[in-house]
């Protein structure tokens, strides 16, 4: 059985690095023959602040960008979220997106792809953790923090990474799978 893993950039401001973090992420989770993965870029995306006016547990969506993103998260079955850091915390796409739903977030495991300077994006995936457990999703301990992340960026605009930070991916993907199994399972009993 394949899982369906959306992988989602965080980042929209015009300078931004992480559809080039992610593309190197990307070949990697490529080699995990038990995902179907999608990548899904908040910049093109574009939910404006969130503009919904019943809370999003009701799942009566009133706007089509809403409808469409309902949808596409209500279908994966595990995400990774990949994050710079701003200021101590995760861009403010993140919070938006994750605000427009509810119910489709729920028992769903997620984990972290993050850069940034010295500490590689790691306060940004703590800020994003209590959001995430209170949508009920299970932030995965294992992750892929990229410190002093510009370094790993060549002339071409290709990220090249060290064996450790693939070594992490890989790891992560792994415990990834494991959770994505347990949590389907849980999801689909819950149903019977």
């Amino acid at each position: 059985m394949k899982y369906k893993l959306k992988v989602i950039i965080g980042s929209t401001r015009p300078s931004r690095k992480g559809p080039i973090v992610a593309e190197w992420f990307l070949k990697i989770a490529q080699q995990h023959s038990d995902f179907e993965i999608e990548l899904l870029d908040l910049k093109e995306i574009d939910l404006p602040l969130m503009n919904e006016p019943n809370h999003p547990s009701m799942r009566q969506y009133t706007n089509e960008h809403t409808k469409k993103w309902s949808k596409t998260i209500d279908e994966g079955d595990a995400f990774v979220f990949v994050t710079p850091e701003y200021n101590y915390c995760a861009p403010a796409t993140f919070k938006n997106a994750m605000d427009y739903l509810f119910q489709e977030w729920q028992e769903k495991p997620v984990g972290f792809v993050s850069y940034g300077g010295l500490s590689g994006g790691t306060r940004a995936v703590q800020d994003l953790k209590a959001p995430i457990t209170t949508l009920g999703m299970m932030p995965l301990p294992q992750a892929v923090n990229i410190p002093f992340f510009t370094n790993f960026i060549n002339e071409d605009s290709v990220f090249e990474a060290k064996e450790s930070l693939e070594k992490s991916a890989n790891v992560m993907l792994n415990k990834l799978t494991d959770w994505a199994k347990a949590l389907k399972e849980m999801r689909e009993n819950a149903k019977k």
